[in-house]
């Protein structure tokens, strides 16, 4: 089965309203024409409307996602976002997990899977996010770890709900730091998570769920990463910011055309 590629910019405590909207107009210029490709934004909450008022009508066709969430639905949660509201603002996807949330407030792959399952409950694609650190990668703990998050992540899924995610597989050691795992590296754990789903769900599920390369995506790594075969697409953090780059990855996906 041909899985098509998806690429996803993650434009985490940046870009404002104003910027927010300065940028839409440059990507939806130079997406208008593509296809064999899906292409996702995630601005921060305050410039979502802002972003989907661009996108609305248009024939540049860009998915919109939060880059975080809440798993319950409404309350005295203060500062936080829940699914309805992103629903409710226009979203697709919702970024689940990513390293940073889990490094730096403390978010744990129970929370994960509360989220994931509230994110699917509402339509939503969760893109949740997996990744070892420099220090578990030069214990070779790589795979443990990874299977760890996996199962306490999405294990607890039915194999329905399995095929409707996109996980992020995001080295935490080559997030802005400029580094990048070798194709070699994020082959072997691309088709690790592969596998650990055929023997947790079927083969079938394995088949389908789409699995995202994270981790200092750039124009000069994106075509070697993306050709590989259990490389479904790319996560892209600070490339996404600037539209001539994020453009090069996205043409660099095989199948895409413009």
């Amino acid at each position: 089965m041909k899985r098509t590629k998806v690429i996803v910019g993650n434009w985490k405590m940046n870009m404002g309203p104003s910027e927010a909207m300065r940028l839409v107009r440059a990507l939806k210029v130079k997406f208008v024409a593509a296809n064999g490709v899906e292409i996702g934004v995630c601005p921060p909450a305050l410039s979502i409307p802002a972003v989907m008022d661009l996108l609305k009508g248009s024939s540049c066709t860009i998915g919109v996602g939060g880059q975080n969430m809440e798993a319950e639905l409404s309350g005295a949660f203060t500062g936080e976002i829940s699914a309805p509201m992103l629903v409710d603002a226009g979203c697709k996807y919702v970024i689940v997990g990513h390293s940073e949330r889990r490094q730096l407030f403390g978010e744990t792959d129970a929370g994960v899977f509360e989220k994931t399952k509230v994110a699917l409950a509402h339509d939503l694609v969760p893109i949740v996010c997996v990744g070892e650190t420099l220090e578990e990668r030069e214990s070779n703990r790589t795979e443990a770890v990874i299977e760890s998050q996996l199962e306490g992540s999405l294990g607890g899924l039915s194999a329905d709900q399995m095929s409707k995610i996109i996980i992020a597989y995001e080295p935490v050691w080559a997030i802005g730091t400029g580094k990048t795992a070798t194709t070699e590296q994020a082959s072997a754990v691309h088709a690790f998570i592969r596998d650990w789903m055929s023997k947790k769900f079927s083969p079938e599920v394995a088949e389908v769920v789409r699995i995202q390369y994270g981790g200092s995506v750039k124009p000069g790594n994106a075509a070697e990463l993306l050709s590989q075969v259990d490389i479904d697409g790319a996560l892209v953090g600070g490339a996404s910011l600037k539209p001539d780059d994020f453009e090069a990855i996205v043409k660099a996906a095989p199948g895409a055309t413009f």
